[in-house]
């Protein structure tokens, strides 16, 4: 014969308690989540893990080659700037040496024009005065020349534009001299094949 109290005890466990409870079936609730001892399901657990990627963001290998190429750059920059600085330098140095030549070359003509233009002009004469000048001339235009400069003085030739510059023109009653230069008021100089001033002329000009 059944028991009646065992019948009615299980008759009072709440139906609720026996399937279990709306949360524990709801999306991120603990049936889903966890076991029945509270730790982490494994699946979710491995998620977790697989997700986390390497600190750097890439393989070991790949980290060590970025810091090698930057390494190399680095250093070619470095010696980039030090041959710019040095070139610099070299052309500066370059320079300051052709210099120096130029006026080693001149000191003897400045010499002898402070000689000339400190003499006694009472005991001095007017001839003496001309030929000092002119031998101080010939020394100074040879050592600019030695240095590369040429003096334009194109008297009888035909009128260059890159080279001349007219101030005037004057009539002329041949036709093979228009265009000639017949006077130079200054003469040019080109030093190194760099035109530092342009001659000044006088330009014949056939009217016909």
């Amino acid at each position: 014969m059944k028991n009646p109290r065992k019948k009615a005890a299980q008759s009072e466990v709440p139906e609720q308690d026996a399937m279990g409870s709306e949360d524990d079936f709801a999306p991120g609730g603990n049936a889903q989540t966890t076991q029945a001892d509270g730790q982490p399901l494994a699946d979710e657990a491995e998620s977790t893990g697989a997700s986390a990627g390497p600190a750097f963001g890439g393989p070991p290998e790949v980290s060590s080659d970025l810091a090698s190429e930057r390494e190399k750059y680095l250093r070619l920059a470095a010696e980039y700037d030090n041959y710019r600085k040095r070139s610099a330098r070299e052309r500066s140095d370059a320079g300051a040496r052709a210099q120096a030549d130029l006026v080693r070359q001149m000191v003897e003509a400045l010499d002898d024009l402070a000689r000339f233009a400190h003499v006694d002009p009472t005991s001095t004469d007017a001839e003496t005065i001309v030929q000092g000048v002119d031998m101080v001339e010939k020394k100074i235009m040879k050592a600019l020349g030695s240095a590369g400069l040429q003096v334009i003085n194109p008297v009888g030739e035909t009128f260059d534009p890159a080279l001349h510059e007219a101030v005037a023109t004057e009539p002329t009653s041949a036709q093979e001299d228009d265009h000639v230069v017949a006077r130079v008021y200054q003469p040019g100089y080109v030093f190194n094949t760099q035109l530092l001033r342009p001659a000044r002329v006088v330009v014949k000009q056939w009217n016909g």
